[in-house]
């Protein structure tokens, strides 16, 4: 949605707000932007779960407080929840029969890779900027390193994956489509695509980095 600008414009913004069928209160929101302690904090966050992808909440709020950053465990799951990480490593509920239809074996094990769109990988690693944090998925053909398709978002919410993938789909099929066991990739809509597309799909099994 654009509005004309104020100046440039004889139609008052109390009518283009009735003929958009908005509120005229919408038009005078400014999103606020994350403060700079969060973004520092979420920074150092992803530095030190970056080398130490086994680091849970409880680690890292031990590392932060270390370094003289007062905060609490509850704020630090927030935030690697907001950022999409989470401690890799055997857990107690990885065999709960209600996630098993989702989960997919792991087929690449001692594979060769042996021309293009014989293997695809998809993944959401988090950005960080001066000002803030993107998120950027992409589905990269793991024979050329080619990107096939990307997309970038400032959260974590599903549609930018469905479009990325199904961008990647409408250029070419691959046999064999990889991914971890996150929660975007054990989705039933995302799984549907790979189904419909008659797509071999494999996970990284629970503790890969």
């Amino acid at each position: 949605m654009v509005l004309v600008e104020r100046e440039s414009t004889e139609l008052p913004l109390t009518q283009q707000a009735e003929l958009l069928s908005v509120s005229r209160s919408s038009l005078y929101y400014q999103p606020c932007e994350p403060s700079a302690s969060e973004i520092a904090i979420k920074h150092r966050i992803d530095e030190l779960y970056t080398p130490h992808p086994f680091y849970g909440s409880r680690k890292i709020e031990a590392q932060l407080r270390r370094e003289g950053v007062v905060i609490s465990r509850k704020t630090v799951q927030r935030h690697m929840r907001e950022m999409g990480i989470a401690a890799i490593y055997p857990g107690p509920n990885l065999s709960r029969r209600q996630h098993k239809e989702h989960v997919f074996p792991y087929v690449l094990r001692n594979l060769t890779i042996n021309a293009p769109h014989h293997g695809w990988g998809i993944d959401i690693p988090y950005i960080r900027l001066l000002k803030g944090w993107m998120y950027l998925v992409a589905v990269l053909d793991w024979y050329s390193r080619y990107v096939i398709s990307w997309e970038l978002d400032h959260t974590l919410e599903m549609p930018f994956v469905v479009t990325t993938v199904q961008h990647a789909l409408s250029t070419a099929t691959p046999v064999i489509w990889n991914s971890d066991q996150g929660s975007h990739f054990t989705s039933p809509h995302y799984l549907q695509l790979l189904r419909d597309a008659h797509i071999q799909i494999s996970m990284d099994s629970k503790g890969r980095a």
